[in-house]
């Protein structure tokens, strides 16, 4: 579909990648990855049309539509939530005006036997049934269905933006993408800002996408579910592996191997070779075969090895002296401003238990903390245990640091003892290597300011560390470091989160916040995500319990009802089920027959043929409307 031909970038003379090449095919499902400033999102900027090669270029098709969402954009605050997604179907809006316009025209004239006249009811005709084709007459129902996927409420589509936060505004943004169906989707940390549920809900939507789709993430849960390619940008080449990312990462290791191999093999070459010239390189009788030997090593191309950072580093959070058994106790808290964000709220957590708070965004998991923190007034009780020492990572953590302080004083002035000696190797495991650690902290972007909070938090002595959403601007190494430090940490954890990898192992209790309340679950992430799923379609398919009654007739004649409204529920069942299948065989033969056109249009005289690409626009819009029925009855 697109085709990335001999591209290179420079950055002051400085070479990002060269002459790379490679094809996004329809239905790809590519991650981007590779160390920071590795050029992942130059690469998305590039294909998207936003930046601009130093040389090479990116081939895209004709009519091919292509929808980037950046990590850092410029909301607007004008409208509502319902409003700003609209503007996703402003095609659709600009058609339906242009069809109005023709049905006035037809209306007022009154030559209805001229040639122009029929030519305006065939354009009327014909822009009619696009418009159908479109979904023209169902965007509303998609446009709330891909809203509250991401986790807005009924009674939020009409509330103004401005009153949402930047992740918030974000997701109206993705929706918006997400509502244009591209061909190919660009995505640049898209679940920075999602919750669990939200994030689940944006791999099925993925899964299911018909088009292409190039994502950029850290969440090592998300890319596994939802890609089967892997790109690897490293030292300006690229890597291209058809698997899924811990496929990749154990492929990558087996081409490093065979790598050392066959540079040690060559570099023993290379060895005896030059003792052979050594030896004889003065004896007459020898001088062809030396002279052989000296042209051999000079056509002798070198292995090369990849570059892979084997520092040992293991970095370990200093608990300081030991709290009390309880560094945390709830009893009956309750926090509202304009609504009750939770209520009769009772927790206890004992020393050196690790746990998460996870929810939907907005239902209290930072609240809750900040009331830890002492931080706002609440009812209720919250105690903080005996010789509790508070190490917090909040989410504006970043904003607190010193500016006018270079990143290698910042954690200069933190460290103590020997870990002063690694100071540069910390620095260098969380991208501040180099030039970077004389950076001054008012220099740095957003993301560089958190990677350097969490360094400085990871020095100071504590014995209960609470982190909010620490891993949001985290590469996969540095979330990996960070998750093994908080596994070795002695004392007590409190983890905001939504990464399910960087949870996954590390805590052992979860506290959901949802609905005003707050519920306990016992075990890791993974086993929450399960009882959640299994609790919610329980609460579906349970079917309404009678009320009790004082004759035994009646009792009967109720559960007998209830009985057929069972059996009238587990008939419907099957029939979603049968629909749900057809729908799926629906979207196979579609794009079986989109596959076999794409071939014949490939041809030299295929690519002649108009009627061709009349057929493959047609026949893309009706895969779009299966998709889109199979995803109401995934529902």
């Amino acid at each position: 579909m697109i085709s990335i031909d001999q591209l290179s970038v420079e950055f002051s003379a400085c070479p990002l990648f060269a002459d790379i090449s490679y094809v996004v095919n329809d239905r790809d499902r590519i991650a981007l990855v590779g160390k920071n400033g590795a050029g992942k999102s130059t690469m998305l900027k590039i294909i998207a049309g936003v930046e601009q090669p130093t040389g090479g270029g990116v081939s895209v098709p004709k009519g091919a539509t292509i929808g980037y969402l950046p990590q850092v954009m410029v909301l607007s605050d004008t409208c509502t939530v319902r409003q700003e997604a609209e503007k996703a179907f402003a095609h659709l809006h600009e058609m339906e005006q242009d069809i109005k316009r023709m049905e006035c025209e037809m209306a007022e004239r009154e030559d209805y036997e001229s040639e122009s006249y029929m030519q305006l009811c065939e354009r009327f005709t014909h822009e009619s049934e696009r418009l159908a084709m479109m979904g023209g007459s169902e965007y509303m129902g998609k446009l709330e269905r891909t809203l509250m996927g991401l986790g807005f409420r009924q009674t939020d589509l009409d509330r103004p933006t401005s009153e949402f936060s930047g992740g918030w505004r974000m997701r109206v943004e993705l929706a918006k993408i997400l509502l244009q169906h591209p061909d190919v989707l660009l995505l640049d940390e898209p679940t920075n800002h999602l919750d669990i549920e939200s994030i689940q809900w944006l791999e099925q939507f993925l899964s299911a996408y018909s088009g292409a789709v190039m994502l950029v993430s850290h969440d090592r849960a998300f890319i596994n579910n939802v890609t089967n390619r892997t790109i690897e940008i490293s030292c300006g080449r690229i890597y291209d592996y058809r698997v899924k990312y811990d496929e990749y990462v154990n492929l990558r290791a087996e081409r490093r191997e065979q790598q050392l191999r066959a540079y040690e093999n060559q570099q023993k070459e290379i060895a005896d070779t030059q003792a052979f010239i050594d030896r004889f390189r003065y004896q007459a009788t020898k001088a062809i075969q030396v002279q052989q030997r000296i042209r051999q090593l000079e056509k002798m191309i070198p292995v090369e090895v990849d570059e892979v950072d084997n520092s040992a580093l293991r970095l370990k959070f200093t608990c300081s002296q030991r709290s009390g058994d309880y560094p945390v106790i709830c009893n009956e808290a309750r926090k509202e401003y304009d609504h009750v964000v939770f209520d009769k709220v009772n927790l206890t957590i004992k020393r050196g238990e690790k746990v998460a708070f996870v929810g939907k965004n907005g239902e209290g998991k930072s609240t809750m903390v900040k009331c830890i923190m002492n931080e706002i007034t609440f009812d209720g009780e919250v105690k903080v245990g005996h010789n509790v020492q508070i190490g917090y990572f909040a989410q504006n953590q970043a904003q607190m640091l010193d500016g006018e302080l270079t990143v290698f004083d910042t954690i200069d002035h933190v460290a103590r003892g020997d870990i002063r000696l690694k100071i540069r190797d910390i620095l260098g495991a969380f991208m501040f290597g180099g030039e970077a650690s004389e950076k001054k902290v008012k220099f740095l972007s957003g993301g560089e300011r958190t990677r350097l909070a969490m360094i400085k938090l990871l020095l100071e002595p504590v014995n209960l560390l609470i982190l909010d959403e620490p891993t949001n601007h985290l590469d996969l190494k540095s979330k990996d470091v960070l998750k093994e430090a908080i596994r070795d940490f002695d004392g007590t954890v409190i983890i905001v989160s939504h990464d399910r990898d960087f949870l996954d192992g590390l805590v052992e209790r979860v506290y959901e916040f949802g609905g005003g309340k707050v519920r306990e679950y016992l075990g890791g992430i993974y086993d929450w995500i399960r009882q959640h799923e299994a609790e919610l379609v329980k609460s579906l398919a349970q079917a309404p319990a009678p009320k009790a009654k004082e004759q035994a007739p009646e009792t009967i004649l109720e559960n007998k009802l209830s009985y057929e409204e069972q059996k009238a529920q587990a008939r419907a069942q099957k029939k979603r089920e049968k629909a749900l299948a057809e729908a799926e065989a629906e979207v196979s033969q579609l794009e079986g027959a989109i596959a076999l056109l794409e071939e014949q249009m490939a041809t030299e005289t295929g690519s002649q043929d108009m009627s061709l690409y009349e057929k493959h626009t047609k026949l893309k819009k009706q895969l779009s409307a299966a998709e889109e029925r199979w995803m109401e009855l995934m529902e």
